[in-house]
């Protein structure tokens, strides 16, 4: 399988949802990096589930133990490795489904990929629970950044036909950057809190599910960061954002919305602010030509609806060759864009750290 990404910065995944744990090696680190471990404890915690009616019940501890890469709190050199033990499976629910395909699952297609040897319980190696390594990784890579001024946040800007007030793509602070990550729903506004509450919650008594869309910032990253064609940032951001489950489109800047305009109005206009060349609008997302133009960085990144929903559904069971319906059970996200949000950033620090090595 290919759980494996990066060329100066290395990063591995490994594990399967219901499997005795799950993983991750994180390789390339500059030696004598201290970690913040409960700083590292805030963020993954952010992903993890079981807080209340938008996520899944399903508890998990996800304290890291590293087994190697830190002495004493601070990186030697050495590839980072460490696990988080799956506490409170329960494969049970999976037993009647061995051979049914779930919609908009990977079961059909992983059977054809790996013969039909793959771990379904939980998703196994497809799972979103596969995203708590990346979380981790991705929070280790986060305190590099901010040492090197950099700062990465995000949050859910969109839940079904209810939106966030969108971050300021020139003018965008620290602050707002990092307002969401500092509250228990990850919006920036309340009123857009209770708004999304109640569509994941009709969603949830529907046996339905909704998709989200999360929106991503950088600041402080310097101009000229990243190159044209398959070298550019946002190659390198999509290919790890992509690994993210569920995650089915990506946009920078004004993205698909640049379609829809003219070049006069797309253009950003650049001018001097002091020594520093700035640009008035930022609808190229902080990128031009792959390259980091000292702008803020602005990235969107949509979520499909769970796939996992009890309500019942058309299917086939593909060992036996036959039609057949499936209520799929078990402990699923009514909506889980809510708790990529900081899987997202985990992703993009990630990226970043690559850039910047």
């Amino acid at each position: 399988m290919s759980s494996e990404w990066g060329k100066k910065l290395h990063i591995s995944i490994f594990g399967e949802s219901h499997g005795e744990g799950i993983g991750m090696v994180l390789d390339g680190l500059p030696p004598g990096e201290a970690i913040d471990f409960e700083e590292l404890r805030r963020f993954t915690s952010r992903r993890a589930p079981g807080k209340d009616k938008t996520s899944t019940p399903r508890r998990e501890t996800d304290k890291p133990h590293f087994l190697s890469g830190l002495l004493e709190g601070v990186t030697t050199g050495a590839p980072v490795c460490a696990i988080l033990l799956n506490e409170n499976t329960r494969s049970g629910d999976y037993q009647k489904m061995q051979s049914l395909a779930r919609p908009g699952h990977a079961d059909y297609t992983g059977f054809l990929r790996y013969k039909g040897y793959n771990d379904i319980r939980g998703g196994g190696h497809f799972s979103g629970r596969l995203t708590a390594p990346l979380v981790l990784a991705g929070g280790i890579a986060r305190q590099l950044l901010a040492r090197r001024g950099v700062t990465v946040g995000a949050h859910l800007l969109c839940c079904g036909a209810e939106r966030d007030r969108p971050f300021d793509p020139v003018s965008l602070t620290e602050r707002e950057l990092l307002l969401a990550g500092e509250r228990p729903f990850p919006t920036l506004s309340e009123e857009s809190e209770r708004r999304m509450r109640e569509t994941i919650e009709k969603a949830r008594l529907s046996l339905d599910s909704v998709g989200g869309i999360v929106e991503c910032g950088a600041l402080g990253l310097p101009a000229g960061i990243g190159d044209p064609m398959f070298g550019g940032v946002e190659n390198v951001l999509s290919s790890l954002l992509f690994g993210i489950p569920a995650l089915k489109g990506l946009e920078f800047g004004e993205g698909f919305g640049a379609a829809l305009i003219s070049g006069s109005e797309n253009n950003d206009p650049f001018y001097m602010d002091g020594e520093t060349v700035r640009t008035r609008t930022n609808h190229h997302g902080g990128i031009l030509g792959g390259i980091t133009s000292g702008m803020p960085l602005v990235l969107r990144a949509a979520f499909k609806p769970t796939p996992s929903i009890a309500r019942e559904q058309q299917t086939v069971d593909y060992r036996a060759k036959t039609d057949a319906l499936l209520s799929v059970q078990g402990r699923h996200d009514p909506c889980l864009a809510v708790r990529a949000v900081p899987c997202v950033e985990a992703a993009v620090s990630l990226g970043l750290l690559e850039l910047l090595l």
